[in-house]
């Protein structure tokens, strides 16, 4: 599969949709309309690959909604240079996007599947993530904490412990909690102890497992 002009056209349409629905960080934007989507996704569904929609991937999964990466990369308010958590790597879109931004990426997923799939995938497509790992993202990364953010893909039904400890002072967690349908919530650590937390809104997403299969 190639990235060609007809694709780069199509991205171009995909960024003026999300920007409508409010994403205004210019360099999310611009990491939107530099990212292949169809290329994370089956050939099956490249004619939708641009389409602000989520699609099926392996092991259940789902790539994301390009609106709800552009929305959750937005609220974790990034500049390059900066180490972010991601729980839930999946086809390694929002990966690639944080990657796009200069962000040094540290990835875990549970999905053997998956993780060995992406993590082959990544650098074929050029994008080198600090380290991708197969693991339980309840517990996050401890060995390469304090992070400037934390993303969470998958909904939770509660922010874990872990995850708030592995914040730098100053650090944004982005997660949907809730069991059906999240609420987005983002925190933000203001202090050894103390963080402020904002709901921000309705989104569905897969669950957050916490077995590793």
């Amino acid at each position: 599969m190639k990235d060609t002009h007809k694709h780069q056209g199509l991205r171009n349409q995909l960024v003026k949709v999300i920007a409508a629905k409010g994403i205004t960080d210019k360099n999310v934007l611009k990491a939107i309309s530099a990212v292949p989507r169809h290329l994370f996704m089956d050939s099956g569904f490249e004619d939708f690959a641009y389409q602000d929609k989520a699609f099926p991937i392996a092991a259940e999964q789902t790539i994301s909604q390009p609106y709800t990466v552009a929305y959750q990369t937005e609220l974790l308010q990034l500049k390059p240079g900066m180490e972010v958590l991601e729980i839930g790597t999946g086809s390694g879109y929002q990966t690639a996007v944080l990657i796009e931004l200069g962000i040094k990426v540290y990835s875990i997923e549970r999905q053997k599947e998956l993780f060995k799939k992406t993590k082959l995938f990544l650098p074929k497509i050029g994008y080198k993530a600090k380290k991708l790992v197969f693991g339980d993202g309840y517990i996050g990364l401890k060995e390469n904490a304090p992070f400037d953010g934390i993303i969470v893909t998958a909904g939770a039904p509660f922010v874990p412990k872990a995850l708030l400890a592995q914040l730098k002072i100053g650090g944004r967690l982005v997660i949907p909690i809730g069991d059906d349908i999240q609420t987005m919530t983002l925190y933000i650590r203001t202090g050894e102890k103390d963080f402020e937390k904002h709901e921000l809104g309705k989104f569905r997403f897969v669950p957050l497992l916490k077995e590793k299969n």
